[in-house]
């Protein structure tokens, strides 16, 4: 038998060996990437693990493809903390883009930027350092100093591509935050809208929880006319299958899935592309093994498949609830609607109807802590739903097995 590695690829944003269900997104994408002037900007949200990460790469390529720069990172929590600090991460991430260009001399001095006198060159490249100096240079608030520096990016880009793509993943952790006075969210909007309203085709992506785009229309009103949305949800069965068999039906490829275990995966998995990687992972193991030691009819025990799915993914989101609040969760996950949405006034009547009474007032102060462990979000409707996929099932099987 020769080697034919697993396919599957179950890791956080890794791409999959077939990218299944996001044609329409990506046929969005490219038709955005031909306005002019820029109208919308993109979000890219849904929960963990609908492949937010994955398609974001995928576009990578086809942008720049069509004559794009792209840069950007995931955000962290440090860069989201001030305005200064998230203007500092798009200058880095800008200066890594450029720092092949220069800026001309006669440019450098109608900025009113200066280099040392142990500079003799009359050209510089635009490096970080130039970009920082730029930025600390220009008079006024953050936006303005942010502003002039990726106005003196584009000048000196202009001839040669067709625009600059700022691509943010975990976006969600960007808030303002009025008790420190500090507005990162707001600086974001307020400087690629200035951008576009000159014609300068800077476009952003961003991709994160739902979250992300209450966030954004909180900071700023306008920001819901700045951005077309692509939601990310589970994949219909039919690409399910292509998901599962597209990677395994190639030449030398030793294992393959009967069409009732496919059936099974798409069940247990509900759809969702991270638990399809991870099942269709952890199956191809399992068979393999069993074909090299002289198995001919391998079986795989789904249950035993499942324990390892809720130590790798839910374990660790659990480890920060105590007692207390799974006890809330279960009731939640007890809900007809668990899946979908519920407000407090139901959790309130479900627990009721299960003689493990908490207060309103309880319950939404534990409403508010679950979102801040990211278990949790609020709709722009009001109501909650839980930010994992699948979330309830683990929790009733959590349950039953201390029941048990």
């Amino acid at each position: 038998m020769e080697l034919f590695n697993n396919p599957f690829r179950p890791g956080a944003g890794q791409p999959p060996p077939f990218l299944a269900g996001r044609e329409g997104e990506i046929e969005e994408f490219e038709k955005l990437l031909d306005q002019n002037p820029i109208l919308k900007n993109v979000i890219i949200t849904g929960l963990r693990g609908v492949g937010k990460t994955v398609l974001l790469e995928k576009l990578k390529p086809i942008a720049i493809e069509k004559g794009w720069f792209w840069t950007g990172t995931d955000l962290s929590e440090s860069a989201g903390l001030s305005e200064q600090n998230l203007s500092i991460r798009i200058l880095a991430d800008i200066s890594a883009l450029v720092s092949s260009f220069t800026i001309k001399d006669e440019d450098r001095r109608k900025i009113g930027f200066a280099l040392s006198s142990e500079v003799n060159d009359v050209n510089v490249n635009l490096s970080y350092e130039i970009l920082f100096n730029i930025y600390r240079a220009t008079p006024g608030l953050e936006a303005d100093k942010l502003k002039r520096v990726l106005e003196t990016v584009w000048d000196v880009v202009k001839t040669k591509v067709k625009g600059i793509i700022l691509a943010y993943d975990e976006a969600q952790i960007l808030k303002d935050k009025a008790v420190d006075k500090e507005y990162p969210l707001s600086l974001l909007l307020e400087v690629i809208q200035f951008m576009q309203k000159k014609e300068i085709p800077y476009l952003l992506v961003l991709t994160g929880l739902p979250t992300l785009y209450p966030n954004l229309i909180e900071a700023r009103t306008y920001a819901e006319r700045m951005f077309q949305v692509m939601t990310l949800d589970k994949l219909p069965k039919d690409k399910c299958k292509e998901a599962i068999l597209e990677p395994i039906n190639k030449e030398g490829c030793p294992v393959r899935i009967a069409a009732d275990g496919v059936e099974q995966i798409i069940n247990l998995s509900d759809g969702y592309p991270y638990f399809i990687q991870f099942l269709c992972k952890e199956v191809y193991d399992i068979i393999l093994q069993q074909i090299k030691v002289g198995n001919e009819d391998p079986i795989v025990f789904a249950s035993e498949i499942i324990k390892k799915l809720d130590a790798d993914f839910y374990s660790g989101r659990f480890s920060r609830v105590t007692d207390r609040q799974r006890d809330l969760l279960s009731i939640i996950a007890q809900l007809p609607n668990a899946k979908e949405e519920f407000t407090s006034k139901e959790i309130n009547a479900k627990s009721k109807e299960l003689n493990n009474l908490f207060s309103p007032a309880y319950i939404n102060s534990l409403l508010l802590k679950y979102i801040d462990f990211g278990l949790v979000y609020k709709n722009k409707h009001g109501k909650y739903s839980f930010a994992v996929p699948l979330l309830s099932d683990y929790i009733n099987r959590t349950q039953k097995n201390n029941i048990d």
